[in-house]
C-alpha cells in the first residue's frame, strides 16, 4: 500500500488531531453528531491509523518499525514511539523547520538538509544523540526554512527536551533519545502493539 495522498481533513475528522499531517483543526469530539459504540478491534485499528497518518508511513513501514521495536530491549510500545520520533523528517517538524511532516519530507528529498555536515536525502534516517541538523549554505534552502518558521509568528511552540534549536543559524541539535512524555501525539501505543500481535 502506498503512502496516503488523499484528503487530510477527512482523516483528522475520523481520527482526531494529527499535527504531523496538517496544521488544520477538526471538530472536537463533543461537536460530532453521533457517538457510535466502537468494537475493540476498531479502537485498536484507529490507534494504529492515527500513528500511521501522523508520521506519514506506509503500512509496510509501520509493520517493520513494530518488528524492530519487538526485538529491541524495553517496552515495545515505547521503543516504537522512540523509533518514529527519531526519524529525520519528524525531528525537522518538531524543531519547527517544517510546518508538517510531509513538508519536512519534501525538504529532505530535495536535499536541503545536512546531518553532521553531510547531505541526507532519506526522510526515515534515524537521528542519534549529538546529531547536528542544519540547512545547506545556499540562500534558497535558508529561505524555505525561514518561511516555515515564519508560519507561526509569536507562537513559539515548546520544544521537546531532547532537541535544541538555534533559529538564527538554522541549526538543530539532538541532545538525547526522546522521553515518551514528549511524544507529539496523544496515542495509546499498547493498542498499536496489540493490533499487530493479533494480526500475526
Amino acid at each position: 500500500m502506498s503512502r496516503y495522498r488523499g484528503p487530510r481533513f477527512k482523516k483528522i475528522r475520523r481520527l482526531g488531531a494529527l499535527p504531523g499531517l496538517t496544521r488544520k483543526r477538526a471538530l472536537t469530539e463533543n461537536d460530532r453528531k453521533s457517538k457510535v459504540k466502537k468494537s475493540q478491534y476498531r479502537i485498536r485499528l484507529e490507534e494504529k491509523q492515527k500513528l500511521r497518518f501522523h508520521y506519514g508511513l506506509t503500512e509496510r513501514q509501520l509493520l517493520n518499525y513494530v518488528r524492530i521495536a519487538g526485538k529491541t530491549k524495553g517496552a515495545t510500545g515505547q521503543v516504537l514511539l522512540q523509533l518514529l520520533e527519531m526519524r529525520l523528517d519528524n525531528i525537522l517538524f518538531r524543531l519547527g523547520m517544517a510546518s508538517t511532516i510531509p513538508g519536512a519530507r519534501q525538504l529532505i528529498n530535495h536535499r536541503h538538509i545536512l546531518v553532521n555536515g553531510r547531505r541526507v536525502d532519506i526522510p526515515s534516517y534515524r537521528c542519534k544523540p549529538q546529531d547536528i541538523i542544519t540547512t545547506r549554505d545556499e540562500q534558497k534552502s535558508r529561505t524555505l526554512i525561514q518561511n516555515f518558521m515564519d508560519l507561526t509568528p509569536g507562537k513559539e511552540k515548546e520544544l521537546p527536551k531532547h532537541l535544541t534549536l538555534h533559529s538564527s543559524q538554522y541549526k538543530g541539535i539532538v541532545n538525547d533519545i526522546i522521553d515518551s512524555k514528549w511524544v507529539g501525539l496523544k496515542i495509546n501505543e499498547l493498542l498499536v502493539v496489540e493490533y499487530y500481535s493479533r494480526q500475526a
